[in-house]
């Protein structure tokens, strides 16, 4: 797989694979495509030697000509929108991206792989990244998600994204294009636009903004970092059967408020430690020698809350010999070492000033 074409490859878990694989391997080419919308950011393929192309991946001619120009041998699809509350307040965007812009690629990569009867067309690879969250909800004693549980989605979001697995699966199936999706669990990490739940409470707790929780706050998930994701995606790519579906979990498994009160405890760990934090950040409750859980505030429930998310990831570990390198302590220590390091990073974009950079 020498040459690869990446979409979204600007926004979070996107550049951390081209990352992941231009350290991995440096003799491969890769290309990134990425429509730069909000979550799209240059600045997250700093210091890496990648060419980035700036277009839609609706535009089925400029994704074949893209693919015919670089000779793409492999396409890894990330590019999709993925916030549930924008689902919720605009579904057109995710329809528009995640279905039909998958059906785009799809189309772009059975015309150069398959129609134009390209030596070696059908040992081409189109590897799509999907969620657990098509799945639906859990109940609190339910088995976990597997590649056969049945998909029952619940928000624009994650119907958009089932909408999107069936397409690959049926120009797999219909058409002999390779194939292959996987479904991961919550991703967590560096690069991460801050408005999920783990870089949006961390960097509220540094700048003393409240926290906003939803409900409850006992919604559960299965949480994985990015890095490890990335492995998962990468031992698909080698070793995953066309036409297959492999579930990749973080084996962690913790209700929001778990992860919320060891965001609070590990900042206030940190600040005690470092007494130059609070120098740095003097808004936050830490630097005071206060509790950052002070900023907690319940908000009223987002509509159709999936209660449960939680992953079998059997067939990945059977198959591919994937498991999760980090339990969520470890995990989470390293990515507020990351955010803690990059403030320029977030501040530009909370500011939104990383839009004006070239």
């Amino acid at each position: 797989m020498p040459n690869l074409l990446v979409t979204g490859g600007a926004g979070f878990i996107g550049a951390n694979f081209v990352r992941h694989w231009a350290a991995r391997r440096p003799a491969d080419t890769v290309i990134v495509l990425d429509a730069l919308t909000y979550a799209g950011n240059r600045a997250n393929l700093a210091g890496i030697d990648v060419p980035l192309i700036e277009a839609s991946i609706c535009d089925t001619d400029r994704v074949r000509k893209i693919l015919r120009d670089h000779a793409i041998d492999t396409i890894v699809h990330f590019a999709a929108e993925s916030h549930v509350d924008r689902s919720i307040d605009g579904p057109d965007a995710f329809i528009e991206t995640n279905i039909v812009g998958t059906h785009s690629l799809l189309k772009a990569a059975k015309a150069e792989w398959l129609d134009t009867g390209i030596v070696g067309g059908r040992d081409r690879r189109f590897h799509h990244v999907s969620t657990d969250e098509v799945y639906g909800s859990l109940a609190a004693d339910g088995p976990a998600f597997s590649e056969t549980t049945p998909y029952a989605p619940n928000s624009p979001y994650s119907a958009s994204k089932a909408a999107s697995d069936h397409l690959v699966r049926a120009y797999h199936h219909t058409f002999g294009l390779r194939t292959t999706t996987s479904n991961c669990s919550n991703n967590y990490g560096p690069y991460q636009f801050p408005e999920k739940l783990i870089p949006l409470f961390l960097i509220n707790c540094l700048t003393g903004k409240p926290l906003p929780i939803y409900g409850d706050g006992l919604n559960i998930r299965d949480w994985l970092h990015v890095e490890d994701h990335c492995r998962g995606i990468e031992l698909v790519l080698e070793h995953g059967r066309p036409g297959e579906t492999y579930n990749i979990g973080g084996g962690q498994e913790l209700p929001n408020m778990a992860v919320i009160d060891a965001i609070c405890t590990t900042v206030d760990r940190a600040f005690a430690a470092d007494p130059a934090l609070a120098r740095r950040f003097p808004q936050a409750p830490a630097a005071r020698g206060e509790a950052s859980a002070s900023l907690k505030t319940y908000v009223t429930d987002r509509l159709g809350h999936d209660r449960r998310y939680a992953i079998d990831e059997h067939k990945a570990r059977t198959e591919l010999g994937y498991a999760p390198s980090r339990d969520f302590a470890s995990g989470f220590a390293e990515t507020l070492d990351w955010y803690l390091g990059n403030e320029d990073w977030w501040r530009a974009v909370l500011d939104g000033s990383y839009r004006t950079v070239a």
